[in-house]
C-alpha cells in the first residue's frame, strides 16, 4: 500500500471512529436527559404500515346559488381557470380531487363534454339555481393535472335510488350502469371515438370512481339490499370497460343506525376497492353550546374546550366502530372518508371556521386518520372551495381575484408537505400534545397539535435506537386565537420554519394552540 493511501485510510478510520464516539456520547446524553428533564416525545421507529398517498383529498361540487364555488373559480374573461385559484390549490397540494357529491344524483356527464358553447344548462335541484356545465370532464381533469391531483368522479348511481330525480320537469335525471360505463370508456379508452371527436385524443386515465353519494342517508332512496345489488351491477359494467379502475362504494350508516359496511363487504367485496363513509355530524356535544351561532366570540376558551371534546366522540368512535365491524367479518377492504367537516350553525357558514380557534381541532382529526392509515386510505377534513361557505379548505374572493386557505386548509398543507412514507409509533408524549409520527429512511416526522389553550409545552425528542443529529420545526401559531383568514391577509396561516438549536439533546417549546410539523434527522447510535 502506498504511503499516501495508507495515511488517507488512517484519516478516514479516525474520522469514522470519532463520529461513532460522538454519536454514542450524544445517545447517552439524550437518554439521560429524557430521564431527568422535561417531558419527552418518545418514538419507536419501527415501521408499522405504509401511509396512503391519498390522505389529503379535496372535494369540488357545483353548489348553485348556495355557493357558486365552481362557477366563481372559472374566469370568463380568459375562458380558463382563475390563475390565483390554480396557484393556491397547487400550494395546498391535494393528493386527490373529487367531483360530485349530492349533485351526482342528477348529473348527466354527457352534457358536460364537447364544445362548451353547445353544452346545455341544467338545474341544480339540491343547491338551487342552474349550472352552466362550463366545467365538464375535460376541464376538471385539466385542473387536476395542473395542481398535480388525482381525479375522482362520483357517478350517477340511479339517483341513489331517489325516484324524485327520475320524474323531474326536465325529465329523467338518474343514470344507469351503462351510462356510468360509457363515461369510463370516454375517459379511459385510448380509442374512444366520442372523446376524440371532441378534440381530446389522449385518454384521461381516471382511476378512481365513486358510486353515488350518501346513498344510505335520509328517506326515499335505495334500501341496503337494493344498493348492494346495484353496486354489483355498476361494478361489473364499469370494469368491463376498464378492469384497472378502482371503485369506492357506499357503506355508511342508514336509517335506524344500521351500518351497511359489513353486508356490502360480504356480498360485494370482490367487486369493489374501498368502502366509503362520510364524517358528517361533527356537532357540539353540550346542550348549552357556544359553538352554534356567534356566542363563541364572547367565550373563545369555552369554545376551545368544546372543540377538544368532539374528536373522540364524533370521529374516533365512528371510525373505531367501522374498523371493528369490518374486522369481525374478516374484511380487508380499506376505508375512504370522501367527505367530512365540522358541522356548526349557521349551516356551513359559521365564521369560527375562518379563525385559528379551529386549527388544532382539524389537526387532531387529520392525526387520527393518519394513525389509522393502515385502514384509512382516502380522507379529507373539509370541502374544497367556496365563496361564502366556511366549511372549505380554500376560499376565493370575487371580484378581488384573491384565493386563500382557511385554517383547515393551512393544516392540511402543512401535514401534506411534511410527512413520512411509513407510520411509526409515539410511545410517550406530554398529555396535552396530540401527535402522530412517520418516517422516511432516517428522517422522523411528527405532526404535533398543542391542545392547551393558554400554555406552551416543552418536550425533548427521543427516537429509540437512533440518535437525533438535526431538526426543524414548521409551526402555525397565533397570539390571537381568534385570528381570521381573509382575502386581506391570505398568508396569515403560513407556517414559520425554525431550526432546532444544536445540542446533544434536542427540545422544543410548542406554543399554546399551535400546530407543528417536526422533522428529525437521525442516525444509528
Amino acid at each position: 500500500m502506498k504511503r499516501r493511501t495508507f495515511l488517507r485510510n488512517c484519516t478516514g478510520l479516525a474520522a469514522s471512529a470519532a463520529l461513532t464516539s460522538q454519536l454514542r456520547i450524544r445517545s447517552e446524553a439524550q437518554a439521560q436527559a429524557i430521564k431527568e428533564s422535561s417531558p419527552a416525545i418518545v418514538v419507536d421507529p419501527k415501521p408499522m404500515f405504509d401511509i396512503s398517498p391519498r390522505l389529503y383529498m379535496q372535494f369540488m361540487e357545483p353548489l348553485g346559488v348556495a355557493d357558486s364555488s365552481v362557477e366563481a373559480s372559472w374566469s370568463y374573461d380568459t375562458d380558463n381557470w382563475r390563475q390565483d385559484f390554480i396557484d393556491t390549490t397547487k400550494d395546498l397540494a391535494p393528493d386527490v380531487m373529487r367531483f360530485g357529491g349530492l349533485l351526482s344524483r342528477y348529473y348527466k356527464w354527457r352534457e358536460g363534454v364537447g364544445p362548451p358553447d353547445k353544452r346545455p344548462w341544467y338545474r341544480n335541484y339540491v343547491w338551487g339555481g342552474k349550472e352552466t356545465h362550463r366545467v365538464g370532464t375535460h376541464e376538471f381533469v385539466d385542473f387536476c393535472r395542473r395542481v398535480a391531483a388525482e381525479p375522482l368522479y362520483c357517478v350517477n348511481f340511479v339517483g341513489d335510488g331517489r325516484q324524485i330525480y327520475a320524474h323531474t320537469r326536465e325529465g329523467n335525471r338518474t343514470g344507469d350502469a351503462r351510462e356510468a360505463a360509457d363515461w369510463v370508456s370516454y375517459a379511459n379508452d385510448p380509442d374512444n371515438v366520442e372523446r376524440k371527436a371532441h378534440g381530446h385524443p389522449e385518454a384521461y386515465g381516471i382511476n378512481l370512481w365513486q358510486l353515488g353519494n350518501e346513498t344510505s342517508y335520509g328517506r326515499g332512496g335505495f334500501t341496503k339490499d337494493q344498493s348492494i345489488a346495484t353496486t354489483i351491477e355498476f361494478a361489473r359494467a364499469m370494469r368491463e370497460r376498464d378492469p384497472k379502475i378502482q371503485l369506492i362504494c357506499w357503506g355508511d350508516i342508514g336509517l335506524g343506525g344500521e351500518s351497511w359496511a359489513s353486508d356490502l363487504s360480504d356480498r360485494a367485496g370482490q367487486h369493489i376497492d374501498y368502502i366509503a363513509i362520510h364524517m358528517m355530524g361533527q356537532t357540539p356535544l353540550r346542550k348549552e353550546t357556544v359553538l352554534n351561532g356567534f356566542e363563541y366570540q364572547h367565550a373563545p376558551e369555552r369554545a376551545w374546550e368544546e372543540l377538544m371534546e368532539l374528536i373522540p366522540v364524533r370521529i374516533e368512535k365512528k371510525l373505531l366502530a367501522l374498523e371493528a365491524e369490518l374486522d369481525s367479518r374478516r374484511s380487508k377492504l380499506p376505508i375512504a372518508i370522501t367527505e367530512g367537516h365540522l358541522s356548526l350553525q349557521p349551516h356551513n357558514a359559521n365564521p369560527i371556521l375562518t379563525e385559528w380557534l379551529t386549527g388544532v381541532y382539524h389537526a387532531r382529526a387529520l392525526n387520527l386518520y393518519q394513525r389509522h392509515s393502515d385502514r384509512v386510505k382516502i380522507c379529507t377534513a373539509a370541502d374544497f372551495n367556496g365563496m361564502r361557505w366556511t366549511t372549505n379548505a380554500l376560499m376565493h374572493q370575487v371580484p378581488a381575484g384573491a384565493s386563500y386557505l382557511l385554517p383547515v386548509g393551512a393544516v392540511m398543507r402543512l401535514f401534506k408537505r411534511h410527512n413520512g412514507k411509513q407510520g411509526v409509533t409515539v410511545k410517550a408524549a406530554p398529555s396535552n400534545l396530540d401527535i402522530t409520527a412517520s418516517r422516511t429512511g432516517d428522517k422522523i416526522v411528527l405532526h404535533v397539535a398543542n391542545m392547551d389553550y393558554s400554555g406552551s409545552t416543552e418536550a425533548t425528542f427521543a427516537v429509540e435506537g437512533l440518535v437525533t443529529t438535526d431538526g426543524r420545526v414548521f409551526e402555525i401559531s397565533s397570539d390571537n386565537p381568534r385570528q381570521e383568514a381573509s382575502y386581506r391577509n391570505p398568508d396569515v396561516f403560513k407556517p414559520r420554519e425554525h431550526v432546532l438549536p444544536a445540542s446533544d439533546v434536542f427540545r422544543w417549546r410548542f406554543p399554546a394552540r399551535s400546530v407543528s410539523a417536526v422533522e428529525l434527522e437521525c442516525r444509528a447510535a
